[in-house]
């Protein structure tokens, strides 16, 4: 699903206009983006955790030539599942 099926479905779903669906999914987008940069998690009840992890600073051997590399420590994003969401989806989501 691309963005354009996901703001259709989404306004079919919800009674709203397409472009009030479209509004309503950037301000969204922008609000847990302004979180991940403060180094917040953001929480979805029945959906699941978006947070931001730091990858600490690590040894890296390039296999071709067995060069050792440093790779510098960086931050990353990452989701978790909620158990809920998990489990219908292991069951095929026929609920």
């Amino acid at each position: 699903m691309n963005n354009k099926e996901f703001i259709v479905a989404l306004a079919m779903k919800s009674g709203f206009s397409q472009e009030e669906s479209r509004k309503l999914t950037v301000t969204i987008v922008k609000a847990m983006a302004k979180n991940f940069e403060a180094g917040d998690s953001v929480a979805v009840p029945g959906f699941g955790t978006f947070e931001v992890k730091k990858r600490l600073e690590r040894v890296m051997v390039n296999p071709a030539t067995g060069q050792r590399m440093l790779v510098p420590p960086k931050l990353s994003l990452n989701f978790r599942a909620a158990l809920s969401l998990k489990e219908k989806i292991n069951k095929g989501g026929t609920e």
